[in-house]
C-alpha cells in the first residue's frame, strides 16, 4: 500500500520511520483506506478536534513516554505508582468537569432558544377567551353565594 509495510501483527502498520500501534481492527483497516482520523466521528482524534474532550491539561503531560533509563528502586517505583494514581485521580475530575461545562453551554442555549419559543407561540399557549371563563366561574360562585344568602333570610 504505497510506502506502506503491514507489520506481522494485526494492530500495527509500519511507514518508512513510523510505527503506528491500533486499538481494534477496525482501526486499522480506517488507516489502511487512508481516512482521516479527525473526520471520523468516533476517533479520539475527532473528539479533541470537535473540543469534545479535554486537549489542554497538565494532567496529560504525565502520559508521555519517556526514554530515560533508570535504575530500579523499590522506594522509587512505590513513589511513581502512587504518583500515578494521584494524577489519575486529578484527571477524572477535570474530564468530568470538562464534561459538565460543556454541557451547561448547551443547556443555557436550549434554555434561551425554548423561551424564545414560547414568545413567538403564546398565543397557542394562552386561549384569548381563558379570562372570561374566570370571570364567569367568579360571577357564578358570587350568584350562588347571594341565593344562599338570600335562602337564608
Amino acid at each position: 500500500i504505497g510506502g506502506l509495510e503491514i507489520a506481522h501483527t494485526e494492530g500495527t502498520a509500519q511507514h518508512i520511520d513510523n510505527t503506528f500501534r491500533f486499538c481494534k481492527s477496525k482501526c486499522l483497516k480506517n488507516f489502511k483506506k487512508k481516512r482521516n482520523p479527525r473526520k471520523t466521528r468516533w476517533t479520539k482524534a475527532f473528539r479533541k478536534a470537535s473540543g469534545k474532550e479535554l486537549t489542554v491539561d497538565n494532567s496529560l503531560e504525565f502520559e508521555k513516554r519517556r526514554n530515560i533509563a533508570v535504575k530500579y528502586k523499590r522506594e522509587l517505583w512505590s513513589k511513581t505508582v502512587e504518583a500515578m494514581m494521584k494524577v489519575e485521580g486529578i484527571k477524572r475530575k477535570r474530564q468530568a468537569q470538562f464534561i459538565l461545562n460543556r454541557l451547561k453551554k448547551g443547556k443555557q442555549l436550549q434554555k434561551a432558544e425554548d423561551i424564545s419559543e414560547v414568545k413567538k407561540n403564546i398565543h397557542l399557549i394562552k386561549a384569548p377567551h381563558a379570562d372570561k371563563a374566570k370571570v364567569m366561574e367568579e360571577k357564578m360562585v358570587q350568584k350562588l353565594q347571594e341565593d344562599v344568602e338570600m335562602g337564608d333570610n
